[in-house]
């Protein structure tokens, strides 16, 4: 299963029976069913929310993954299969689809994609676009197999800056990073995790596609030269996702997200601003 697919490839699959379209971009918008004036999507997507419906809405911090039940209840919604080959893809190119991707693989679902370059690609190829999103009537049959390897949490992160085992690899920007510039969130310190790189997750793209496999490994290998496991970690889990993918494009690794990311990390360490 490909990983990443081409808007050429999705042109020519878009009406095959198992492939399931699905709009994962953030902000989400107003309404779940009409775009707000002047925005697009491709035929035949469904909206898969990340802010709500595809998290913990009991936790305490953003984007949190949702257990699999929840995951598994809306999938089904969707008219998601187990034989379902699921396209992931967002508007601003690639920003929160990745995140979906993810999220599927977290859940034991192998067969799911990230569509190169998302809804601009799509655009500049002048293939067609609607204003309104798909509503499928067919529950799917979905099943959750959910799978711990992927997921890091706090306690992970707090053993790791002891034993020193593996690379935390932040895709925020160097100023976040280095502590130099402000969090989104303004009663956060910004700064870094120990034993952590920055590769801000703009560095993988290019026009807003991933970069070629031996430029991604060239990145990779000038930041993590110690070959340790790679624990991905951004500001709230959403673009971690992206130089995770990137990495696995790159090596073809099994790759972890710290899920909290730096706000967990910042507010149960205190680094908070008074």
């Amino acid at each position: 299963m490909k990983e990443v697919v081409s808007v050429e490839w999705l042109s020519q699959h878009l009406n095959d029976e198992n492939v399931i379209l699905l709009d994962a971009s953030l902000p989400p918008p107003a309404s779940k069913n009409e775009l707000k004036q002047s925005a697009q999507t491709i035929p035949g997507a469904q909206f898969a929310d990340l802010k709500h419906a595809f998290a913990d809405a009991d936790s305490a911090f953003p984007n949190t993954i949702p257990s699999p039940a929840q995951f598994e209840h809306q999938c089904r919604r969707l008219g998601i299969h187990a034989t379902s080959h699921v396209i992931a893809f967002d508007q601003k190119g690639v920003y929160s689809s990745p995140r979906l991707w993810w999220l599927f693989k977290v859940m034991g679902h192998e067969q799911v994609s990230v569509l190169n370059g998302g809804l601009p690609e799509w655009i500049k190829h002048g293939y067609e676009t609607v204003d309104h999103f798909d509503q499928k009537m067919e529950e799917g049959s979905f099943k959750a197999h959910y799978n711990s390897d992927y997921v890091k949490k706090y306690q992970d992160i707090v053993e790791n800056s002891s034993s020193n085992t593996g690379t935390i690899v932040d895709a925020r920007s160097e100023g976040r990073f280095n502590g130099t510039a402000p969090e989104p969130r303004k009663h956060l310190q910004s700064g870094s995790i120990p034993h952590s790189v920055n590769i801000p997750f703009q560095k993988v793209l290019d026009n807003g596609k991933f970069k070629s496999k031996e430029a991604l490994k060239e990145l990779f290998r000038d930041k993590c030269t110690k070959g340790d496991k790679l624990i991905f970690s951004c500001g709230s889990g959403i673009t971690a996702c992206i130089i995770m993918l990137a990495c696995t494009l790159a090596f073809d690794k099994q790759m972890m997200v710290y899920d909290g990311s730096w706000t967990e990390w910042a507010e149960l360490q205190g680094l908070r601003i008074e």
